[in-house]
């Protein structure tokens, strides 16, 4: 039988491209947009859900169980970039990346349990990101949200799995999507004390978004796992220096680490 999959921000980059590659590969796919446009332009179905609003969170599940009775697996891509000093950052932004990249896949999370525990089976695969693994200046609010959610997903998959249910993060890297397009930058005060290293930091986010992989990696991946029986905990997928830095943030010391971070951003 076909599985059902729910993919939550699928009206573009990443999650358009996951959304796409498994309704070709046979799913059953619904994807989720805050405001579905030109629906019929889509080639899976794309239903109305925003993260921040439990309401439509469950209404798209109920709408799904109704047509399909049965929902396989979920990936929570919806999220939500950020970028700023800490310092020049306000507050309220702050909080909004945190309830939609934290709480909001959560919010999923909760939503879709009763039915992968009724089904004693399912599967939920979190898009997390190499910047969740270390405190990138400039991204320390992204890099700690993520970090959340990879941090998150470690208990609940613990807490469910003897339901029959699995949890997964994927973490990628840079993709060439329109990501920077929808972040909320902090902007480039002209009496701020990061004012250059900023606007410079700013340039080159925007260019290894630009120079970033093919979204369609991380669809096939995502079809791989959903294949899998047990899947890890921890994917991450990116070019070889940024799945690197990961492994070398284990091992060197915290100074001579931030010492090289500081290097690749001009600090």
């Amino acid at each position: 039988m076909a599985k059902v999959v729910l993919v939550t921000g699928a009206s573009s980059g990443i999650g358009k491209a996951i959304a796409s590659y498994l309704h070709e590969k046979g799913c059953i796919v619904y994807g989720t947009s805050r405001t579905p446009k030109n629906t019929h332009q889509f080639p899976f179905h794309l239903i109305a859900l925003n993260v921040l609003k439990a309401d439509t969170i469950k209404k798209a599940i109920a709408t799904i169980l109704e047509k399909e009775g049965k929902l396989d697996v979920l990936v929570n891509n919806a999220g939500m970039g950020i970028t700023g000093p800490v310092e020049d950052t306000p507050t309220e932004e702050m909080k909004k990346v945190f309830d939609t990249n934290l709480f909001g896949a959560i919010e999923v999370i909760k939503a879709v349990l009763p039915q992968m525990r009724l089904q004693k089976s399912g599967l939920i695969i979190n898009i997390t990101s190499i910047a969740g693994y270390m405190g990138l200046p400039f991204r320390g609010l992204y890099s700690a949200s993520k970090g959340a959610l990879e941090i998150v997903t470690e208990a609940i998959s613990m807490e469910v799995k003897g339901f029959g249910v699995f949890v997964t993060n994927i973490a990628p890297g840079d993709f060439a999507t329109n990501i920077a397009a929808g972040r909320y930058h902090t902007p480039v005060f002209e009496t701020s004390a990061y004012k250059k290293k900023y606007q410079e930091n700013l340039n080159l986010m925007d260019a290894h978004v630009n120079e970033g992989m093919d979204p369609k990696v991380m669809a096939k991946k995502v079809f791989k796992i959903i294949q899998t029986k047990k899947p890890k905990l921890h994917y991450v997928v990116g070019d070889f220096m940024q799945r690197f830095s990961i492994t070398l943030k284990k091992v060197l010391p915290d100074t001579v680490y931030e010492k090289i971070l500081m290097n690749h951003y001009k600090l």
